[in-house]
């Protein structure tokens, strides 16, 4: 790791991909790859791009790509991808359809499976947002799998979050997830070119009036685009400097910061008590020993649990029927 890391500080891209499949695989040293590199955070903006199917993300996420580069801005994007349920694998289009990009050396373009993730990102992009960050890119962009009621990944990874709609999006609005309404920082309606644009950003003006958000100072604008000719592309990028430039004025910037630490920890925590029980403390082989219990009655999933825990020592509290005949015996 240790001649990857040098590598990778010296800014050479081949490490940058290596170190990112480390991490993408999980494999043993990703995390204090990580720990090495976290110094470099703080630098860079990271800009979230979800929306349905066809909506034209990759289009929009390109031509938006291509004009932070004229500002000179280096732009990494991780694209999501969603993961077959059967074969586990993923098309990983997104790359084909920015190829353009690729001959950039200011522009990186990760491609990522979601491996049955439902929250609309991988599992491990967050850290690969950080590993990115940390190899100085200026802006990162998160282009997730769609929009969905789960998919809320994107709010914990973005500082600002841009939804994708399409004029045919417009009679949908009225019944679509109220998460939608909340997470979004700034909304588009590409293809606007398309008839029933007008209607779709009525709807969306009227729903907005209704709907609460966490962050009551900031009424999200709505930009009109059409990605493919790449009309509207200055506007998008006028809306998301503005709310950076909200997030920093108003500490909402360091308040996500702060809860994307929060929530770093929880996870990391949460997955060395994961392996710890069930493989370290031999967990799996309880469970396997038991399921022959819960299937003819004798025992509970609930029971069984209770016992795996107990068996790392640690008492969940949980006051099940015959428990006490069990620890007295």
């Amino acid at each position: 790791m240790a001649g990857l890391l040098e590598r990778f500080v010296r800014g050479d891209r081949r490490a940058l991909a290596r170190a990112l499949t480390w991490i993408e695989d999980q494999q043993p040293g990703f995390e204090q790859l990580l720990h090495a590199t976290h110094a470099g955070l703080g630098r860079a903006f990271r800009v979230g791009v979800t929306g349905p199917p066809g909506a034209g993300k990759s289009t929009l996420t390109e031509k938006f790509v291509l004009l932070c580069r004229r500002r000179d801005q280096k732009v990494a994007v991780l694209a999501v991808d969603p993961s077959s349920p059967f074969t586990g694998g993923a098309l990983l289009g997104d790359r084909i359809r920015m190829q353009d990009l690729t001959l950039d050396d200011g522009v990186f373009i990760r491609s990522m499976a979601s491996r049955g993730r439902l929250g609309g990102l991988a599992t491990t992009s967050l850290e690969a947002a950080d590993l990115l960050e940390a190899f100085g890119f200026d802006v990162v962009v998160h282009e997730t799998v769609g929009v969905g009621q789960t998919e809320r990944d994107i709010v914990s990874a973005a500082d600002t979050t841009v939804v994708v709609l399409v004029p045919e999006s417009g009679d949908a609005v009225q019944t679509m997830k109220a998460g939608l309404m909340e997470i979004a920082d700034v909304f588009v309606v590409n293809k606007a070119d398309r008839p029933g644009a007008e209607n779709l950003e009525r709807a969306l003006t009227a729903t907005l009036g209704l709907k609460p958000r966490a962050d009551r100072e900031w009424n999200p604008p709505i930009v009109r685009t059409v990605a493919v000719e790449g009309e509207g592309i200055e506007e998008l990028a006028a809306a998301i400097d503005a709310h950076r430039t909200h997030c920093h004025k108003s500490g909402v910037l360091i308040a996500k910061q702060r809860a994307r630490s929060a929530e770093r920890v929880r996870d990391l925590v949460a997955r060395r008590v994961d392996a710890h029980v069930w493989q370290e403390s031999g967990g799996e082989k309880m469970l396997e020993r038991a399921l022959d219990r819960i299937r003819d009655g004798d025992a509970t999933p609930y029971s069984v649990a209770d016992e795996i825990v107990a068996a790392i020592g640690f008492d969940s509290g949980l006051v099940l029927p015959g428990k006490e005949q069990r620890e007295g015996a």
